[in-house]
């Protein structure tokens, strides 16, 4: 294994919270060649106005500029990691349709960039992105540095998400009972209280008891919310 990924590793490995695993990040990025690293996360839910959590080390004056005029709904380099986890590079025909943004962006040194996502099986999307104020990224340098940088894009999002999605996604304010947990998995596959009640030999009024339990515990507003909130914490596998 290359010095890299040792290196990576082993900061990885006693990272205790999230902003370490960002700092062993940054090292790694440096490492490449690059001055900024940063790294989005979007929740699954609210499933109508998904959460996203960011990390980086842009210029604070970049990161309030971004936040304030919503930037973040018509960056080009987003929208682009939502539905495609092709890398992609920097350049002014991805920024065509946010001309003001680019421009604002190289002001502060945000000039070559590069960035992929990754999506896990719950929902959850992740993007890295890596930049510098200087030195266009050459194809030589990309093809060299290739397998480095899709490894860090794959151990940030496994390391990243782990520990962001466990401190803001949903979870119930009280555990779920492992009775309640086996009716909730079978809402998830479409049953109803009827036949739930038939599979688990309980009443139809227990089914239902259960069900308004796990609405409470999850501050859920109904079923159907409820049922999305425990997929996506993990809470039924």
């Amino acid at each position: 294994m290359q010095p890299f990924h040792e290196n990576l590793l082993t900061a990885l490995d006693r990272a205790v919270d999230e902003e370490e695993v960002f700092q062993a990040l940054l090292a790694a990025a440096r490492q490449l060649g690059f001055e900024h690293c940063a790294y989005g996360l979007r929740l699954a839910v609210p499933i109508s106005n998904p959460k996203v959590i960011t990390l980086n080390n842009y210029p604070l004056v970049w990161q309030t500029r971004y936040m304030e005029a919503g930037y973040l709904a018509i960056d080009p380099s987003v929208r682009h990691g939502q539905s495609n986890q092709t890398p992609i590079l920097w350049d002014d025909a991805l920024f065509s349709s946010a001309e003001t943004l680019w421009a604002e962006a190289k002001d502060q040194g945000l000039r070559h960039g590069w960035a992929q996502s990754s999506l896990d099986g719950f929902g959850v999307g992740g993007m890295l992105t890596l930049s510098r104020s200087c030195e266009v990224l050459t194809a030589l340098e990309l093809r060299e540095k290739d397998s480095e940088m899709r490894w860090l894009v794959q151990a940030a999002h496994i390391s990243l998400s782990r520990l962001m999605k466990r401190k803001h996604a949903p979870q119930p304010v009280v555990p779920l009972t492992p009775r309640e947990i086996e009716v909730l998995k079978w809402s998830a596959d479409g049953k109803t209280a009827s036949e739930i009640g038939e599979i688990l030999s309980i009443s139809v009024p227990t089914v239902n008891f259960h069900i308004k339990n796990v609405v409470h515990k999850m501050k859920a507003a109904n079923k159907t919310a409820a049922v999305v909130q425990a997929l996506i914490s993990g809470l039924l596998h």
